[in-house]
């Protein structure tokens, strides 16, 4: 398990809707690149030196300061678009091999490299951005629908990485919420969401859609 690619965005006029630049267009990086604890959602600050997010209400702080997204799941998607996806083309800011990043537990934890330390807090939901970026029609009910989102990580312990560095899970917590059920209760299985309370990792908001679908049964 490995990083193959780390990609930062370089600010564009936003082809989807809302704010007018996006960093959705990450571009690998050569040498190490600084993991830094990011502040709240906001500030467009997020967990890599060189990278933000402009689209503040919805994107960037604490609880998505990295996201992740596997170059197998990048290689089936190439399959089935009929186009080549180079590493950063979902916008991910490390490109993945060997790890299922989708099947990862909410709340468990990865060494990357000698110090870096993330946890996984949530899957990735489309917006009218990813979807413009990518120039397809439909695109987010297909890549809703594929419930093959990628990972938002926290940064836990900062320091540097680089492609080519080791991913080692430090932790697994003692649930079964993957990254990819949390994201089809948060899509198109709402009846889904109870289970969701076990993950308390998952960032607040998500948590309380949860606990309120709990209460209410």
């Amino acid at each position: 398990m490995q990083v193959i690619s780390v990609n930062v965005g370089r600010p564009r006029p936003n082809p989807g809707k809302g704010a007018d630049l996006t960093g959705i267009d990450k571009r690998p990086v050569n040498g190490a690149v600084a993991v830094v604890v990011p502040g709240p959602k906001g500030t467009g600050e997020v967990g890599l030196v060189g990278d933000r997010v402009y689209d503040v209400k919805h994107h960037g702080g604490t609880d998505q300061a990295v996201y992740a997204y596997a170059r197998e799941d990048l290689d089936s998607w190439e399959a089935d678009l009929g186009r080549s996806l180079g590493s950063g083309a979902f916008g991910e800011n490390l490109t993945t091999a060997g790890v299922d990043v989708n099947r990862a537990l909410i709340g468990e934890r990865w060494q990357i490299g000698p110090d870096v330390v993330l946890e996984v807090s949530s899957p990735r939901i489309p917006c009218g951005t990813f979807q413009g970026w990518l120039q397809q029609q439909g695109w987010i009910k297909r890549f809703t629908r594929a419930a093959l989102p990628g990972a938002y990580l926290r940064v836990i312990v900062p320091g540097q990485l680089r492609a080519t560095d080791p991913i080692q899970i430090l932790h697994r917590p003692d649930h079964e919420v993957t990254v990819e059920l949390a994201f089809r209760a948060l899509t198109l299985e709402p009846e889904l969401l109870p289970q969701l309370s076990a993950a308390e990792a998952l960032p607040e908001e998500a948590r309380k859609r949860a606990l309120r679908r709990s209460s209410t049964g």
